[in-house]
């Protein structure tokens, strides 16, 4: 989330890509970004783990600014019935001064959970854009360490959980609540929908209505990100041009819809027990990849 610079899809020195190679590296990097965007496993892990271990490099701390504006359409596409009616429920509260309506608590939820990653966000952006960039966390073993933590967090949460609240019972406390849960996706590794997802069932929400909440609490926050890297994400030679970016949105855009279709239903059925030992795997094996621990 916020990312603060562009970085090449071509990791290494020996000049730009081809644009066949390039159009390749961005079609990959759209599809793991829509894959795992809207999962709990965080797709700024899989966009620094994937490549690497493909041999292609580190793409980048800013690379998912640009691959997440796919994933904006996406959700925007899937969600336009709910948005439509939220927003006309919005201005009708903000008309009549009653903003008990439920569409107008989610919408006023919503902007109070953006508040706390833009603020955050910008500052990085201000005064850490150094430090945030050369991180530790965003080396394998810390995104890998993080991944468990979160594990942990979300199984913690799927245990203690009590499922009771709906969208209609949200509040414009929950949703700064759930803004600050966002916020922790400036880490690398933590998840934007993982943390939120987490939080929310801490908080008694149900899972559908936790998944729900978080993919339209990341339209802002997301859209913001990606359209203050679209401008130099277009004009970055690096990239080889502008169809590999096109190719990359396009990517992130489909297999998005196909992640938020497909958690949805399996929501509905099931646990999130499978994504506590996806990143459990998942962090563990970046350990592994790093050598942490060894000599």
């Amino acid at each position: 989330m916020f990312p603060l610079h562009l970085a090449a899809l071509n990791p290494t020195d020996h000049g730009d890509p081809s644009l066949a190679l390039a159009c390749w590296r961005a079609f990959v990097l759209g599809l793991v970004q829509g894959l795992t965007e809207f999962l709990p496993i965080s797709s700024t892990a899989h966009l620094k783990a994937v490549p690497l271990l493909l041999g292609w490099g580190d793409p980048g701390v800013a690379v998912t600014a640009v691959l997440q504006l796919g994933s904006i359409v996406a959700v925007i596409a899937y969600f336009r019935k709910d948005l439509r009616q939220l927003g006309l429920e919005l201005l009708r509260g903000l008309r009549q001064g009653r903003l008990d309506a439920p569409e107008a608590r989610l919408g006023l939820a919503i902007a109070a959970g953006t508040l706390p990653i833009l603020v955050a966000g910008l500052a990085i952006r201000l005064f850490f854009y150094d430090a945030y960039g050369a991180s530790v966390l965003r080396s394998l073993a810390g995104i890998g360490v993080v991944s468990m933590v979160m594990a942990a967090l979300l199984a913690l949460a799927e245990r203690m959980g009590r499922r009771r609240y709906g969208l209609k019972q949200v509040s414009i406390t929950a949703g700064w609540l759930l803004g600050l849960a966002q916020m922790l996706a400036l880490v690398p590794g933590v998840s934007r929908s993982g943390s939120t997802l987490t939080a929310a069932l801490l908080m008694g929400w149900q899972r559908v209505a936790a998944a729900r909440f978080s993919f339209l609490l990341g339209i802002p926050a997301i859209t913001m990100a990606g359209l203050a890297e679209l401008g130099e994400a277009i004009t970055n030679p690096s990239l080889g041009g502008v169809l590999p970016l096109v190719v990359g949105v396009l990517s992130a855009a489909l297999s998005s819809w196909l992640a938020i279709a497909w958690l949805l239903r399996f929501l509905q059925q099931h646990s999130t027990w499978v994504f506590v030992v996806y990143r459990l795997g998942f962090g563990g094996v970046l350990l592994v990849v790093s050598g942490w621990g060894s000599g």
